[in-house]
């Protein structure tokens, strides 16, 4: 089953929805603000020549463009998380293969004060059962750096299960990290 995007989804106290262009000043607050708090866990490109050197991040709206675009093609499915009226976070369902494999991975960010209230475990339970229901995918991942503890305590407490380590996984802060991957599979796929 293929999506149609856009989609809300809704927790008792949260709403994941896809980012707008009217997002812009939420969005740019909360991460200004978190700066320091994300830094530690944010993905980062590495520069492998000196063309990518010169080559800036998109702007917001052409990354929410971008988001938009690779959601209603069924690849990657990314979403504001909302407290109320306040944009808390941002998750995504990424990596999205069909075919034989049916799986994507899952990752995440909360503003720190939004942090250990259970908001971000509410977001990535619910972006997996829309993972195992409205697309039918069989297998999902969360990979995390092994001193994250409270990314751990997420995944863990969504019912995710640890696998395994991956060496030199992704890179954040300027050098290839180990991570952990823990998994969650679709009971009603057999």
């Amino acid at each position: 089953m293929m999506s149609t995007w856009p989609v809300v989804i809704k927790t008792p106290d949260l709403r994941l929805q896809a980012l707008r262009f009217r997002d812009r000043t939420h969005w740019n607050n909360v991460r200004s603000e978190n700066r320091e708090w994300l830094a530690p866990w944010e993905a980062t490109i590495p520069i492998i020549s000196e063309v990518e050197e010169s080559n800036p991040l998109p702007s917001f709206f052409e990354m929410v463009r971008t988001l938009n675009s690779e959601a209603r093609q069924n690849r990657s499915f990314s979403f504001a998380i909302w407290h109320e009226r306040n944009l808390i976070g941002q998750i995504s369902l990424g990596g999205v293969i069909y075919g034989a494999l049916r799986g994507g991975h899952i990752g995440y960010w909360i503003d720190k004060n939004y942090a250990n209230r259970g908001f971000t475990t509410q977001a990535v339970s619910a972006l997996t059962e829309y993972s195992f229901s409205a697309l039918n995918l069989h297998r999902i991942e969360i990979n995390i750096r092994p001193e994250n503890a409270a990314s751990r305590r997420v995944a863990e407490k969504a019912d995710y299960i640890f696998e395994g380590e991956r060496p030199r996984y992704l890179h954040i802060g300027g050098a290839w990290r180990d991570h952990v991957v823990f998994v969650k599979e679709n009971p009603s796929i057999k």
